[in-house]
């Protein structure tokens, strides 16, 4: 299913603090700060034509984050990055100066830091990306996870030093527990969802997924006509449209906005034109979109920006996985997770769908930027729902 955008304030300007979090000069401190992280390097952006000319559109180009900073995931780019930007305001706050990145390890830095704990409540993918930055400040992290998250979701955050907790319930129930035990302890959360009265440590986690298209716009040949893009409760799709957004102005490319059909929060609020909370169904198979609440600051930035919202069952989620692993023609082969290709299912619905095809102008000429947001996350999901694991997809595709 799909809709236009038809909120009061589609086509307006981004509010002031959005426009700032998500533009042009923000994208810019992010790769400042990423070039101090010892394994930082772009994340390939792969061209599919064949599959191209299976759905009569012009291109297809594909940001691959299974390989962003060794977590597997787009979220390395988000927890972290607000982990080590609030330790450097408590350096430059405790110290009464500015804090410079490249002392982000230094004798008086490294003690403010020892002192701090974060916290967050995951799905798996963000939860490693704040433990990961919280080991590399040296800091301490506490993870809240729900009863639906798998032991090897948990084991790979645990890795990083975490303290795991378990959470009865969904997704949405640990996000409250994590921020009832850190208010309570004097802990900091570093969610990525927010809600009122918690807005600025999430724009800061949407602030580091604009790397991405910062990236992607070096890459490409041409920019994109169609973005499709998974959404959960909202992050990256808005990290994503404010910054395509600031970058192109009236030029910018349309964007879709995708959710899976069993956990649609992003699509029902667009529907009925404000904050929408979903009761909990049956599972989804894209457990890192499971959510049921969308975040207030992505919302904000997706109903001036964002063109149409979509649905995507899971079945075509599972497909996109196995199109990947043997896909058309001589296109690469990629590892995507679950969730990682939801916005892919999201274009091969809308392709295969005339109306849905006129209602957003996608058409023989259209450019279309797309982003895995995972690789194998849980190898053997992937192994289960593929046939191979992930080493084999590796090893067909050299």
């Amino acid at each position: 299913m799909l809709i236009r955008n038809q909120h009061a304030d589609y086509l307006q300007p981004l509010e002031a603090v959005d426009a700032e979090t998500l533009g042009v000069e923000a994208a810019e401190t992010v790769e400042r700060f990423l070039s101090h992280r010892p394994n930082h390097r772009p994340t390939p952006l792969r061209s599919l034509p064949a599959l191209a000319q299976e759905l009569d559109i012009g291109a297809i180009h594909l940001k691959d984050e299974g390989y962003r900073l060794g977590l597997g995931s787009f979220k390395a780019l988000g927890g972290a990055y607000a982990v080590i930007r609030l330790v450097l305001e408590a350096a430059e706050q405790k110290l009464g100066r500015p804090v410079a990145i490249d002392e982000l390890h230094s004798p008086e830095v490294a003690k403010i830091s020892a002192a701090m704990t974060f916290g967050c409540a995951t799905d798996g993918n963000h939860g490693r990306s704040v433990a990961q930055g919280a080991q590399l400040v040296g800091a301490r992290s506490v993870i809240f996870v729900h009863a639906g998250v798998s032991d090897a979701r948990v084991a790979a955050i645990a890795r990083y030093g975490a303290v795991m907790e378990r959470v009865a319930g969904t997704y949405d129930d640990s996000v409250t527990e994590a921020a009832r035990v850190c208010e309570a302890n004097g802990w900091t959360v570093v969610s990525d969802t927010s809600w009122p009265g918690y807005e600025r440590i999430p724009g800061l986690v949407m602030q580091g997924y604009t790397a991405i298209f910062r990236e992607a716009l070096e890459k490409l040949p041409q920019p994109p006509t169609h973005v499709f893009i998974q959404s959960g409760v909202g992050g990256i799709a808005a990290a994503a449209s404010g910054y395509l957004a600031s970058r192109f102005g009236e030029a910018r490319p349309t964007f879709i906005v995708v959710d899976p059909a069993r956990a649609a929060c992003i699509f029902e609020t667009a529907r009925q034109g404000k904050l929408v909370k979903l009761a909990h169904g049956e599972p989804t198979v894209m457990a890192m979109l499971e959510c049921y609440e969308p975040s207030q600051v992505a919302w904000r930035v997706l109903s001036r920006v964002a063109d149409a919202f979509m649905t995507v069952e899971d079945d075509t989620a599972v497909e996109v996985m196995n199109l990947l692993a043997r896909p058309f023609g001589h296109d690469p082969v990629v590892v995507a997770g679950e969730s990682g290709g939801a916005g892919l299912a999201g274009l091969l619905v809308a392709a295969r769908d005339a109306d849905m095809r006129a209602a957003i102008g996608l058409d023989a000429n259209s450019r279309v930027l797309l982003v895995i947001t995972e690789g194998a996350t849980d190898p053997d999901r992937y192994r289960e729902l593929v046939g191979l694991t992930p080493g084999d997809i590796a090893l067909a595709g050299k």
